[in-house]
């Protein structure tokens, strides 16, 4: 049934946050991703897991949804996606992500608080991959909050299973264009997702490794954007000060003759 008074859009998907668990959400994850006007939509809430399979997009896919606008979330890009809408319509060729991406790009937090953004992508000029292993006690709470949380996803959908939690928390360590240094935590899903791929592959050590080389070397060296949202209650539309959360780490060559090569 279509939401009262929803609204009909389309993006490609930039950024999936890690799942997080929702009092009113059982679980959700944000997500954000860039229109044919070249500009910012936020999807939130989505939840992702419970979505049926050939709507589960992937990073680069472009999809088609309604949304209305939420009463709490005053972020002029956000969209409250009503789910049964989502279809996933296809993939953004490699040869348009630099000329759509790069306009996009600022040189500080500052900079993109002045233009009143509340996503932005950032340049690092240094990169430094660091990570803390989670204690056993605190990966079994996480398993049994997840554990409950898909006790009620399973109201929704009998197939919903209990999410494992990454056994590592990564943090990244960067430089900003105007020489400020910076460390944030990463909430990117992509890169939790490929240490546990890795780690099944390789072990632990093997796969600490292959992640620090990728970003530090192989896409810091090619061209590294760091994806950033605001806190959903922490920023200007509350009268605070704009806390900027690490949501994506994005292959984004300098050289853009190099996306028609990969």
């Amino acid at each position: 049934m279509e939401a009262e008074g929803a609204k009909e859009d389309e993006c490609f998907i930039l950024v999936k946050a890690q799942p997080h668990r929702s009092s009113k959400y059982f679980e959700t994850v944000c997500c954000a991703g860039i229109g044919r006007d070249g500009k910012w939509r936020r999807q939130y809430p989505v939840p992702y897991r419970i979505l049926n399979d050939a709507q589960k997009f992937s990073r680069w896919n472009w999809i088609e949804y309604s949304y209305t606008k939420s009463k709490e979330d005053k972020r002029t890009e956000s969209q409250k996606v009503v789910p049964e809408s989502l279809v996933v319509t296809g993939k953004l060729n490699k040869n348009e992500r630099a000329r759509i991406l790069n306009p996009l790009v600022r040189n500080s937090f500052s900079e993109a608080n002045s233009l009143n953004e509340s996503l932005t992508l950032i340049r690092p000029q240094k990169l430094l991959i660091s990570w803390d292993k989670k204690s056993e006690t605190d990966l079994n709470n996480e398993r049994r909050k997840h554990a409950a949380l898909a006790n009620q996803l399973s109201l929704l959908d009998p197939t919903a299973e209990p999410l494992e939690p990454c056994p590592i928390q990564f943090y990244v360590e960067w430089k900003d264009s105007v020489g400020a240094d910076r460390r944030h935590e990463c909430d990117d899903w992509e890169t939790s997702t490929a240490y546990k791929r890795f780690q099944r592959m390789y072990g632990e050590t093997k796969a600490l490794k292959i992640i620090k080389t990728k970003y530090e070397k192989e896409y810091f060296r090619a061209g590294l954007a760091l994806a950033f949202s605001t806190h959903s209650r922490r920023n200007i539309t509350y009268g605070m000060q704009n806390q900027w959360l690490l949501v994506g780490l994005v292959r984004l060559d300098i050289d853009t003759q190099r996306d028609l090569l990969l």
